[in-house]
């Protein structure tokens, strides 16, 4: 009997609990729009699960809680909108955290305080709790193993490395990579591969004389398929998304990655919330409760269906297709942050100057 009512209590406060955890979330009311530059497939799944979380908030952009947008393309959009004071969004999930940076010092982001995020998060974070990171994106090199055989046959080896992917001159007119001023993971990767500590500014001299081509990820993944392009600089989850893709379909995606020997490019993408006197619906409850849900297992979850890679201590599960985080971490070629964003201007310039006007 004893035993009987203890259950019968166990079940009722369990119930109790989960009522109030999910009262306080429908607690949660008003408009939220968010900028982001993840890919629409991933925004989609976020976008569901936040109504599911959030069921009395609303999306404030056509039905949507997200804007659409490559990271350097939303960093013009937040230029323009700063000259009057207020963004047209409450919150930003962009690729590169140079801008986290920037914004802090500019006055426009609203610290958010997360419990134990030392504990929780393997990667840096605002000690002020004005971001932190949500995903973890990785700049790689890929390439069609099926064709290794015809590279070689024309002399052509195929690039382990970032170094030999710029300076070996042989792959003249066969590699490719994203545009640094629209793509903010590219413009990462430019900005640690130009660093003093790794190639300097020879390098972009290095992918001018190899005469890259500038390409989306969808084209750049065609001309490796058909043979066009020997190798292409290009973020992992868009190789390991076409694979899936491919399988799906009962087909091959003749496409994978190189994790070059010289290091990996990891680019932690950051969570804010926008100061509220320059947000667009100033909803600050709003944006603290959806940013700590960024910071969940749920959410998580979501970043790891769309083949990123988690920045939580813990989390052991890996994007389909790929290898180990903590391996990943221990071949960064790292990114200095402060300098991408002091330095945001003249890395584009150079970029401009030296390899897009060649």
């Amino acid at each position: 009997m004893k035993k009987c009512l203890a259950a019968i209590l166990a079940a009722a406060l369990a119930l109790a609990m989960a009522g109030t955890a999910f009262a306080a979330q429908e607690n949660i009311t008003g408009e939220l729009v968010i900028y982001s530059s993840m890919y629409r497939f991933v925004l989609d799944m976020l976008d569901e699960a936040i109504r599911e979380e959030f069921p009395n908030l609303k999306p404030g952009n056509d039905g949507s809680f997200f804007v659409y947008g490559g990271t350097s393309a939303l960093i013009n959009r937040i230029y323009g909108e700063m000259a009057d004071g207020r963004l047209q969004c409450d919150m930003l999930l962009v690729a590169e955290p140079a801008l986290s940076l920037e914004l802090k010092d500019a006055g426009y982001l609203q610290a958010v305080s997360v419990e134990n995020a030392a504990e929780l998060l393997r990667f840096p974070f605002d000690e002020d709790g004005c971001w932190y990171p949500v995903r973890v994106c990785n700049m790689v090199l890929a390439w069609n193993p099926e064709l290794e055989a015809e590279w070689e046959a024309r002399g052509v080896s195929v690039p382990r490395t970032f170094r030999d992917f710029a300076f070996d001159r042989k792959l003249k007119g066969l590699i490719a990579m994203g545009d640094p001023l629209t793509s903010g993971t590219t413009f990462a990767a430019v900005a640690s591969l130009i660093q003093a500590n790794h190639y300097g500014r020879q390098y972009l001299r290095g992918l001018a004389a190899n005469d890259v081509a500038i390409l989306s990820g969808s084209e750049t993944i065609r001309r490796l398929q058909d043979g066009s392009v020997c190798a292409a600089m290009i973020l992992e989850e868009t190789v390991l998304k076409a694979q899936k893709d491919a399988a799906d379909g009962g087909g091959d995606a003749h496409i994978a990655c190189i994790y070059p020997g010289d290091g990996v490019i990891l680019i932690p993408s950051t969570v804010m919330t926008v100061a509220e006197g320059h947000s667009l619906n100033g909803n600050l409850k709003a944006c603290e409760a959806v940013e700590r849900w960024f910071l969940t297992e749920a959410a998580q979850e979501k970043i790891l269906e769309g083949f990123m890679h988690s920045p939580f201590r813990s989390m052991r599960q890996i994007p389909r297709g790929s290898v180990s985080t903590d391996e990943l971490i221990r071949k960064d070629l790292g990114v200095k942050w402060e300098n991408a964003y002091h330095s945001r201007e003249d890395i584009n310039l150079a970029w401009t100057e030296i390899v897009a006007n060649r």
